[in-house]
């Protein structure tokens, strides 16, 4: 397993933007695809991009789908998921997940997870 840690959520007016950080002091940090996930009271854990473990490949949600992008620097250990044009209903708890082998939107298929970081949007 790998240990992650989130960061850069916070309070952003609809609108804004930031920039969640997904990072690891594990070096073979490289050979796990990660997956970003986000929770909102009341709703179940909803996928919202994933990214090969090499970086070749990656894909959002549709609901982000244009305005979120993930990307990784393997160098640094770290996945960037940059939040852009935010909604009020991006509102949630986002969290980032690993797996070996390649990403999936189902977070049952991930083995590690960070514990959250919380972003707000403000309508």
């Amino acid at each position: 397993q790998v240990q992650l840690v989130e960061s850069g959520g916070g309070l952003v007016q609809a609108g804004g933007s930031l920039r969640l950080s997904c990072a690891t002091s594990n070096r073979a940090f490289s050979m796990y695809a990660i997956g970003w996930f986000r929770q909102a009271p009341g709703k179940e854990r909803e996928f919202v991009a994933g990214i090969a473990a090499g970086g070749g490949s990656a894909r959002t949600a549709d609901s982000v789908k244009g305005r979120f992008t993930i990307s990784r620097n393997n160098a640094e250990n770290t996945v960037y998921l940059q939040m852009n044009s935010l909604k009020f209903e991006d509102t949630a708890v986002y969290s980032c997940a690993a797996r070996r082998g390649f990403y999936t939107s189902s977070s049952n298929d991930y083995i590690s997870w960070g514990q959250g970081t919380q972003v707000t949007v403000a309508s």
